[in-house]
């Protein structure tokens, strides 16, 4: 026991001999910088469109899709997304127009027909959709 205890104080006399250093101090802080604003979230930006057909017929397609499963909100807005895509095709604006019908959308169905007839006057189904914008309500 007592080499044991003989050993224990030689130890701490060589630990309190290396003890190390005081800690350096900091230097004092500068004030605080302005903070930079965050980085704009990416996905709260608006969509910019740009003429891209293959896009249009992308989501003419899928609102195709949806028109076939009866979900016309879904293919109203993938049809109104290719208009904005390419704002000259008018198999988009027509279907745009027959979507616009199923949902009873009249003032939608007008614009969506006035605009497939500026594009395609002379269209085969030119004067049923004539006849169709006459029997709309104004």
């Amino acid at each position: 026991m007592v080499r044991l205890g003989l050993a224990v104080c030689f130890l701490s006399v060589l630990l309190n001999g290396q003890q190390s250093p005081p800690p350096k101090k900091s230097p004092p802080r500068a004030a605080p910088k302005e903070q930079e604003p965050p980085e704009e979230d990416e996905s709260l930006k608006p969509k910019v469109y740009a003429l891209n057909p293959l896009e249009a017929e992308r989501n003419v397609t899928a609102g195709n899709y949806y028109f076939k499963k009866g979900k016309y909100e879904a293919a109203q807005w993938r049809y109104n997304e290719a208009t904005k895509w390419d704002p000259g095709s008018a198999e988009a604006f027509l279907k745009l127009g027959e979507t616009d019908e199923k949902l009873h959308d009249r003032n939608g169905e007008r614009d969506a027909f006035k605009k497939y007839l500026e594009i395609a006057p002379e269209a085969k189904n030119a004067a049923e959709i004539r006849k169709k914008l006459a029997k709309l309500p104004k």
